[in-house]
């Protein structure tokens, strides 16, 4: 096996999810030196089937990333993985380029870092939910809704931003409803939520119903993993009763993972979402990806919580775009030197 310690690339990208796979197949095919360090823990890991991509509808997260490593190392890109791919740190050289380090103790030196870590969707405290989180917990209807179609839906409200969430899901189901659990809607938005049809149920949730061994997840006794006829039916209130649902909406905060970024010195941006903080991201120009750090692009969620799949792979390769364009533009200029310095200066 390679030493990482030292090797040299002209990019490094950290990140092995949508946006850094797609960066790095574009900068590989254009002929750079490539390296790609995955931790192996994409964001949509939990969920069996991805939605929306075009080309690919319906194909399992895993798959397309998969393909999407093989394709870069067609190219000759490098992918690292595991804690060999699982970078915690990385240091501007004083030569220019940057040292990368991982959780493995190796390092990688790179001439650019395209940051494509993504984000962790930190769920809200409700026992059951992480477990079956990517399946009948959801906040996403653009990736779930044509699968919930009809379906009793369960929107829990931590937020304002409950409304808007029950007001996009009635899209795909006229049953749905709102759980005020810890925030209840008032004045003008109970009003919407009336004229929709959704109906508002007061009361803290306490847990899951879960049909199968226990009938329950959430209070000791579940723990299904959502398969095998072991599905959500429900949710338990605080006050003994329960609402019937097949599937829980939440609104998670969105926490970019911004272990390299903060150790460069980047800071992370607080999201808002209609005036409401949603999350956090790494500051990058909207298009290029470029940061504060010269030398140093983002993409994907950790810029921009709200792309989904074609998004985040959109960003990765306009990030790229410019990445290579900034390499170039260096080897020019190094060529114009050299051409200068043989001609004795003229």
């Amino acid at each position: 096996m390679d030493n990482a310690s030292t090797q040299q690339f002209d990019v490094v990208v950290v990140g092995g999810g949508a946006a850094g796979l797609a960066g790095a197949l574009t900068l590989a095919r254009a002929r750079r030196s490539v390296m790609v360090l995955d931790s192996g823990r994409p964001r949509n890991a939990p969920a069996a089937h991805l939605h929306g991509y075009l080309g690919r509808d319906g194909a399992s997260p895993g798959e397309l990333l998969a393909g999407g490593r093989r394709e870069v190392a067609g190219y000759g890109g490098v992918i690292r993985s595991g804690a060999a791919g699982t970078a915690v740190a990385a240091d501007p050289l004083p030569e220019g380029g940057f040292l990368v380090r991982c959780a493995d103790g190796g390092a990688v030196r790179a001439g650019r870092l395209l940051l494509a870590t993504g984000l962790e969707d930190r769920l809200p405290e409700l026992p059951g939910l992480a477990e079956r989180w990517g399946r009948e917990v959801l906040h996403c209807p653009y990736c779930h809704g044509w699968e919930l179609g009809g379906m009793p839906l369960a929107v829990l409200a931590t937020g304002p931003t409950a409304v808007q969430q029950a007001q996009l899901w009635r899209q795909w189901s006229d049953r749905v409803t709102l759980l005020a659990h810890t925030w209840t809607p008032t004045g003008e938005d109970r009003e919407l939520l009336a004229a929709l049809g959704v109906a508002v149920v007061e009361g803290e949730v306490t847990g899951l119903v879960v049909a199968g061994e226990g009938d329950a997840e959430g209070d000791g006794r579940g723990g299904g993993d959502g398969r095998g006829g072991r599905r959500l039916v429900g949710v338990r209130l605080a006050g003994g009763g329960s609402v019937d649902c097949a599937a829980v909406v939440v609104a998670p905060w969105f926490e970019a993972r911004a272990g390299v970024a903060a150790s460069l010195g980047l800071p992370l941006t607080t999201v808002e979402r209609d005036g409401v903080a949603v999350g956090t991201c790494v500051d990058a120009d909207p298009v290029t990806g470029a940061t504060a750090l010269r030398g140093v692009w983002a993409a994907g969620n950790v810029v921009n919580p709200m792309d989904q799949l074609s998004g985040a792979a959109a960003a990765g390769v306009r990030a790229a775009v410019a990445i290579n364009a900034d390499l170039v533009e260096a080897q020019t200029r190094r060529a114009v030197a050299a051409y200068r310095a043989s001609r004795g200066g003229a």
